[in-house]
């Protein structure tokens, strides 16, 4: 049976506490967040990432920030609460999943009485979020795992795992599903530049769970497909358009080129918490453009010649003409489209 210990968000001693994912894997430090600004902050600068776990982290912010109203003005609160969130929303731009959470801790925050301490409720509700991430992870997990009905290696980009939700993971929770039902033999992680996460995040959650793991320069994954030895790319996304267009890390687009090339399976794990209704495509999606420092430098030492420009785009867009299966926890798209994922959401 698959490990489902790994745990990056936890509210302890009426605190957010994190596992800072920038340290990772040499150590396991936490980061404490104890005003709103201190889960924006954490946010913006990678200490958490993954849409999923972004958005978690955005309604444990909001508890936050809800307390800092009631303690500053405990008579118009709700009013002192919102620049806090409109601030929160900013944080990241391309993770769908931040403003839902902030949507929904906005619903809560309106039924609150205006004359009592709402820190109680609020956090019931971000709880609430927190293991409903974690139940549509083991859920999707399972329905992903379905599909693959032959033992075979699977690459997968970036990290989409336990550390990237509130635990178990999108992607990697197919890929733990799967290796418990024995049909994963080998996965293949993308290193993914630059910060890494394929290298020290998806490799450190799968060596800690046993499931054997090498690492593939990202540009090596076309030539990897072509030696015939993976069946699936798997991977998570961090916001889903109306028609089935999917956001996720940069170099996700050229994997599903290459895959479709090469005729194997590309599958998309996501909760519906990541489909945005509200964007007609792809083109509509906001990709955040991150420091040129992250390319010219590594761990703090440039690594690139003085003087040298760069372009840092983050996330790209891959079209749904190229993703064979969209897996949530609603259900399974074969070729999503924009009919089949309203029918989804409506479901």
């Amino acid at each position: 049976m698959s490990v489902d210990n790994i745990r990056p968000i936890k509210w302890q001693d009426n605190l957010l506490v994190l596992l800072d994912q920038r340290y990772l894997p040499d150590q396991e430090v936490n980061y404490i967040c104890k005003t709103c600004d201190d889960a924006i902050t954490a946010i913006r600068d990678m200490v958490v990432r993954g849409a999923p776990a972004i958005g978690v982290t955005a309604a444990f912010g909001v508890v936050l920030a809800a307390r800092q109203s009631w303690v500053q003005l405990a008579d118009n609160w709700k009013r002192a609460v919102e620049p806090m969130l409109q601030d929160l929303s900013l944080a990241r731009p391309t993770a769908i999943n931040l403003v839902w959470a902030i949507d929904q801790m906005r619903k809560s925050i309106k039924s609150c009485p205006d004359e009592e301490n709402p820190e109680s409720a609020l956090l019931d509700r971000a709880m609430q979020i927190m293991d409903e991430d974690i139940a549509s992870n083991h859920k999707m997990g399972e329905l992903g795992a379905e599909l693959i009905t032959e033992p075979c290696s699977v690459l997968t980009h970036c990290n989409a795992g336990a550390l990237a939700t509130a635990g178990y993971g999108t992607a990697l929770g197919v890929i733990r599903s799967a290796f418990a039902a024995g049909m994963i033999e080998q996965v293949y992680a993308d290193e993914t530049r630059p910060w890494l996460q394929g290298a020290r995040l998806t490799a450190w959650e799968m060596l800690k769970e046993g499931i054997p793991v090498s690492l593939i320069a990202d540009g090596a994954a076309p030539w990897l497909m072509k030696q015939g030895k993976v069946s699936w790319v798997i991977v998570g996304s961090d916001r889903i358009a109306a028609n089935g267009d999917v956001a996720n890390k940069i170099g996700t687009y050229a994997a599903a080129i290459a895959a479709r090339h090469h005729g194997i399976g590309f599958m998309v794990v996501a909760p519906t918490t990541t489909i945005d209704m509200s964007v007609e495509n792809g083109d509509f999606i906001p990709i955040e453009v991150r420091s040129s420092a992250e390319l010219l430098q590594f761990s703090g030492t440039a690594c690139a010649a003085k003087g040298s420009h760069a372009w840092n785009p983050v996330f790209d867009v891959t079209p749904a003409s190229l993703v064979d299966v969209l897996v949530t926890e609603k259900g399974v798209i074969l070729k999503p489209d924009r009919q089949k994922i309203r029918n989804l959401m409506s479901s």
